[in-house]
């Protein structure tokens, strides 16, 4: 086990040497091509990616609303039980309450 130690510590202080003697200064001219390189991938490349994902992710979700219906409301025993009343609104609808999805206690809000 002691063998197993030193040898890890021989080896992360040569290695610690080794980048000491590897890194140096960037040079100017390399640093402003790099710069232009990410600047122009960032506008080229990753932009038109998250707008195309944007538009994606919309198309998907209007198409899914076109058919979305609500499900009857079930009063189970178990669920939507209010100890107390929440500290925004009316107390009785949650932070995110959503109308069209979320039922209160006693069904549906009429919409």
């Amino acid at each position: 086990m002691a063998a197993l130690f030193r040898n890890v510590g021989r080896n992360f202080h040569s290695s610690s040497l080794r980048m000491n003697t590897v890194l140096h200064p960037p040079n100017p001219k390399e640093y402003e091509g790099a710069v232009k390189t990410w600047r122009n991938l960032t506008f080229f490349v990753a932009c038109p990616a998250i707008v195309l994902c944007m538009v994606n992710a919309y198309l998907g979700e209007k198409e899914h609303m076109e058919h979305f219906h609500r499900d009857e409301f079930v009063p189970y025993d178990h669920l939507r039980i209010r100890k107390k009343r929440f500290p925004w609104g009316d107390g009785n609808r949650s932070l995110f309450h959503n109308p069209k999805v979320n039922p209160l206690p006693d069904g549906y809000e009429d919409i």
